[in-house]
């Protein structure tokens, strides 16, 4: 086991691709302002995000994307997330969502992702979606919300649940119900704006809808975990991994961001404000001091603990090892903690900075309220822990979402 230590390196990332990202990290947190009051990514901005190929990290080489490893995309996620968690969160859900060109067929994925520099996919649940397959493909009716990113993608994802002509469920070899998703260009859907939230705004996750819409059968793909194989057309380690763990990593990697951003932004706050009644900055109460200085630890071991699982995990997949349950189950504890530690230390600089940090014009302000939309998404699920000690103790455990 010893061999499968990570080294500083390995958990250091790509850094020439780090790079690129810090690069861009001023340039985030500027438009910040405005991602927020037009609740979209600016035009010019996503210019440089597609200039600097921060949406093609997990694409496959094949359709012309970076194809880097999970350790530098949490990297580059987190460093985003310090200038705008909008801007951050709409990465990671792109940099998921192009994994999908590995399942696809060759023609297809250039298509789609390899022709258009700037091609992104998004999705976004919908639980009543329906597919029926016809002569060449599918016609699918559905209505799907919290497509994050998807005012600025190319194409979008509909999944859904597959019938028979006759309305009776399609049945695959297991027994259990076929289920796949379909790709759309993103000009053939209809918009509903929906997207008016308390935090992460920037994200326009909208509501888009499909009635009847023909999909060709090979611009469909199965989800399904447990059988990656039968489509899988990329032999390279990250397409070994599921999107599903890049996704735990990347959002991980947004309340990361969120809150070491909070505490640089808490430091400012300390040094200068002079509460009402005291006779010195906050930076002074042994109260703040011990608060700060837990918040600080707690976030820097979460995030260690989350790196170095990872990047272990990694090792072992380059290696050739099949992606476990064990390594989802790890996974999974390690992003959920880093969300909800992140969750504590921000919590801790809101209630510290005081009635400073309720302004707008205050940075805290927004970032209590963008790591508070981080936990009530999915990935943020207190749930999870559940899920991971049931697993740990040799119970039954719902393995859905890890």
């Amino acid at each position: 086991m010893d061999t499968l230590i990570p080294t500083s390196a390995e958990l250091a990332g790509d850094q020439a691709v780090i790079s690129r990202a810090e690069a861009m990290r001023p340039i985030v947190e500027a438009a910040s302002n405005e991602i927020e009051d037009h609740r979209r990514l600016p035009p010019a901005l996503l210019d440089r995000l597609h200039e600097a190929r921060l949406f093609r990290l997990l694409l496959p080489r094949a359709s012309k994307g970076d194809e880097t490893d999970p350790v530098t995309f949490f990297h580059v996620i987190e460093t985003i997330s310090r200038g705008d968690a909008s801007t951050a969160w709409c990465l990671s859900q792109a940099g998921g969502c192009a994994m999908t060109a590995a399942y696809l067929e060759p023609s297809v994925a250039q298509e789609i992702f390899g022709n258009d520099p700037r091609a992104v996919l998004a999705w976004g649940p919908g639980p009543k979606a329906r597919a029926v397959a016809v002569e060449g493909g599918y016609r699918v009716t559905g209505t799907y919300a919290f497509a994050s990113g998807g005012r600025h993608a190319t194409w979008l994802g509909a999944h859904a649940p597959i019938f028979n002509p006759d309305g009776t469920p399609l049945l695959g070899p297991n027994g259990r119900q076929v289920e796949r998703t379909l790709l759309v260009p993103a000009r053939e859907v209809q918009w509903t704006d929906i997207w008016h939230v308390v935090g992460l705004r920037g994200t326009a996750s909208d509501q888009f809808a499909l009635a009847d819409h023909f999909v060709r059968a090979d611009h469909t793909f199965s989800r399904d975990f447990a059988q990656p194989a039968n489509e899988r057309r990329e032999s390279g380690p990250l397409y070994r991994m599921s999107a599903m763990t890049c996704y735990e990593v990347g959002f991980a990697g947004v309340a990361l961001g969120i809150a070491r951003g909070a505490l640089d932004n808490f430091v400012d706050t300390a040094r200068n404000k002079v509460p009402r009644g005291a006779r010195s900055p906050i930076r002074d109460s042994a109260v703040v001091q011990t608060n700060f200085a837990q918040a600080d630890v707690a976030i820097r071991s979460a995030r260690a603990f989350l790196l170095q699982e990872l990047a272990a995990i990694w090792k072992e997949i380059c290696g050739g090892t099949a992606l476990t349950v064990d390594h989802r189950i790890t996974i999974r504890m390690a992003s959920t903690n880093a969300i909800h530690r992140a969750r504590e230390a921000v919590d801790f600089a809101y209630n510290a900075a005081g009635a400073t940090a309720i302004f707008e014009s205050h940075p805290l302000e927004r970032r209590f309220r963008d790591i508070h939309t981080v936990t009530q998404q999915l990935q943020g699920r207190l749930s999870h822990f559940e899920t991971v000690g049931a697993w740990m103790l040799g119970a039954e455990a719902d393995l859905t979402w890890v």
